[in-house]
């Protein structure tokens, strides 16, 4: 968890550099770090909005493309910690013993909604 919230933690301050390092080593061969920030800056954006104050939201396994099983850790902006469904900021990993992130994410609130409600 402390790898996730540092990725997160690093690129909500704009150190795209020392988040790009927290890579795992297959995703730096296929995304270059002009790529990396471009992908990165939506997250910044909403730190510059919300403040970059995060907490951990919850943990687990999700299932992937091709069944593959991925860990992940989803975060919320401190400043959110009032509403239903949050904004999340995913950061997963291959395994648990993985210390480069794999993918990463914001998540909207809207797809926290239950079944049936209204979006």
């Amino acid at each position: 968890m402390q790898i996730a919230r540092q990725f997160l933690l690093a690129v909500l301050g704009g150190k795209y550099d020392d988040a790009y390092r927290m890579l795992a080593p297959e995703v730096k061969v296929s995304v270059s770090p002009v790529r990396f920030r471009a992908a990165a800056e939506p997250i910044y954006r909403q730190g510059q909005q919300r403040g970059a104050g995060i907490d951990l939201y919850r943990l687990g396994l999700r299932i992937g493309e091709n069944d593959q099983v991925r860990w992940f850790y989803a975060f919320t902006f401190k400043s959110d910690s009032l509403v239903k469904a949050p904004q999340q900021l995913d950061v997963s990993f291959r395994d648990s013993a993985a210390t480069g992130v794999l993918e990463f994410r914001m998540v909207p609130p809207a797809a926290e909604s239950s079944p049936g409600s209204p979006r």
